[in-house]
């Protein structure tokens, strides 16, 4: 994937800034807590709306460097601090404050770690549904090194959706992550199914590195066969010139035709557009899905 012509950003990829009263306290709350969220630290461009408009963030636990280099994120990476054990009991309190109705919470990979950070993740899950007790809980872990003990420890957590990224195509998936692997990440997924089969599990696939339609639509396959209940599917945007290069920005239309496909492979909920993100509106994402799935036949 060498540097080629410089892509223009497209019109509807324009973001509107909006740092109002609710983006302020929210970033002072985050501080005052001495809490990271993936919105900050990936530099993702629906922050103002989910922080001034919709007051929601995704919290990001583990600290705030991940032992990863990925080409794609522009979260830091080098060697992690200590692990912070007072951490969970922030970021409940902090859900409690913003009186969310779905919290969702990241972390950055700890492949340095015997339990790759589950029990700390774990402690985080029951804390904010201690504290939280209608809140719904998402999270969205890197593949634990292959580690099935310690994803146990988290589904014993007993998190409302399992989500997991497989990000790529087969194909790129050598160039574009750093340590995952495509059949890792599928097999994650589904081991989460086979030990709570109550619990929807969800994926997310960014486009524009270089991928073919016919790639995209092998992806929906390969995530339906290992049970896959959620997807979404967003356009990657370059964080920094350091990053891997744009090759191709997706039309509207053609987000909304993958949708269309997507739900027609058996998907129960599929998001799909140029900004969205695999947190972005994860309380609709959630919600959709559950009237989906209410709606089936019984067989």
């Amino acid at each position: 994937m060498g540097r080629g012509e410089i892509q223009r950003k497209p019109e509807w990829l324009k973001i509107k800034l909006n740092t109002n009263e609710t983006y302020t306290e929210l970033k002072s709350m985050m501080r005052e807590k001495k809490l990271h969220t993936v919105c900050e630290e990936a530099k993702c461009p629906n922050i103002h709306e989910c922080w001034a408009v919709r007051r929601t963030a995704t919290f990001m636990i583990l600290g705030s460097i991940c032992t990863r280099a990925c080409r794609f994120c522009a979260v830091t990476t080098g060697r992690p601090n200590e692990l912070d054990l007072e951490e969970p009991k922030r970021v409940a309190e902090s859900v409690r404050l913003m009186n969310l109705k779905h919290a969702v919470i990241t972390a950055v990979a700890r492949d340095d770690l015997n339990d790759f950070g589950a029990g700390v993740y774990a402690e985080t899950v029951r804390e904010v549904r201690r504290m939280n007790p209608e809140t719904s809980i998402e999270v969205l872990p890197s593949d634990m090194g292959g580690n099935f003990d310690a994803l146990q420890t988290l589904i014993e957590a007993k998190p409302d959706i399992m989500n997991h990224n497989i990000e790529t195509v087969r194909r790129l998936t050598p160039t574009v992550r750093a340590k995952a692997t495509y059949d890792r990440t599928l097999e994650f997924l589904r081991r989460s199914k086979e030990l709570a089969p109550e619990i929807p599990t969800k994926s997310s696939l960014m486009l524009g590195l270089g991928e073919t339609w016919d790639e995209i639509l092998q992806t929906m396959d390969d995530l339906r066969a290992n049970d896959v209940d959620i997807m979404t599917i967003g356009q990657y945007l370059q964080p920094t010139k350091k990053h891997l290069d744009v090759i191709k920005y997706y039309t509207p239309q053609e987000f909304a035709e993958l949708k269309q496909i997507a739900l027609g492979k058996g998907f129960s909920h599929c998001e799909a557009g140029p900004l969205v993100r695999s947190s972005y509106h994860a309380d609709e994402q959630v919600n959709a899905a559950k009237k989906n799935k209410a709606a089936l036949p019984i067989d």
